[in-house]
């Protein structure tokens, strides 16, 4: 009984130290498309000074058992009044993301105004055509009198250089899994955006990032 026990615990130990890692992973990349968006000066600085949350999705992958499908996992975090929150994990899906030449995968980011903050927090998944627009690109000199309408303004990057997306018909989802196992059962997405949970250690640098990234 001893043994079994035993063995129970070491897969258990193995099974946590593995979606850690994951975890981890997913951090990692997140960070290095935030640091590579930063360093483009693609995406208006104005926006990303005025973005209430960043979601970030890392490779997505054009899915071939799912017809034009895509599909990849990746975080968001939100503003709060003492910085980014904890980031919470997410999963993306569509039928029709128009996605650049260049590649199978690519870094998706999403940037969201007021609005599209409140869905999110609302569990507002669907990304239709009054939800979603492609993101206007342009360096410092772009100007910041352009209006932000549309809830959620999204971009993508191939090859390195970050332009708008056409990514109108997906969703975004909850990953509950990864989301569980790094918080608890306990934390719901709402109080992880409201910065009502504690950051794990290694999102730390992801948050760093965003916060280089966003000028606050």
């Amino acid at each position: 009984m001893r043994k079994v026990i035993g063995l129970g615990s070491c897969v258990a130990m193995l099974c946590s130290l593995s979606w850690a890692a994951d975890a981890a992973k997913e951090l990692a990349a997140a960070t290095e498309v935030v640091q590579r968006m930063a360093s483009s000066d693609k995406v208006p600085k104005f926006l990303l000074q005025q973005t209430k949350c960043v979601a970030v999705i890392p490779k997505l992958t054009k899915a071939g058992f799912i017809v034009g499908g895509e599909h990849g996992n990746g975080v968001v975090s939100c503003r709060t009044t003492s910085g980014w929150s904890a980031p919470a994990f997410i999963s993306m899906s569509g039928g029709s993301v128009g996605l650049q030449a260049g590649g199978e995968q690519q870094d998706i980011v999403l940037l969201m105004n007021s609005q599209g903050e409140q869905e999110l927090k609302n569990g507002h998944w669907d990304l239709g055509a009054e939800a979603v627009a492609a993101g206007p690109t342009g360096g410092a000199g772009t100007s910041s009198n352009t209006e932000w309408n549309t809830p959620v303004l999204s971009y993508s990057s191939a090859t390195g250089a970050f332009a708008g997306a056409d990514v109108g018909g997906s969703k975004i989802g909850t990953d509950k899994d990864t989301m569980r196992k790094t918080y608890g059962d306990s934390a719901s997405l709402q109080a992880i955006l409201d910065g009502q949970v504690q950051s794990p250690a290694s999102a730390q640098q992801f948050l760093a990032a965003l916060q280089q990234a966003t000028g606050t």
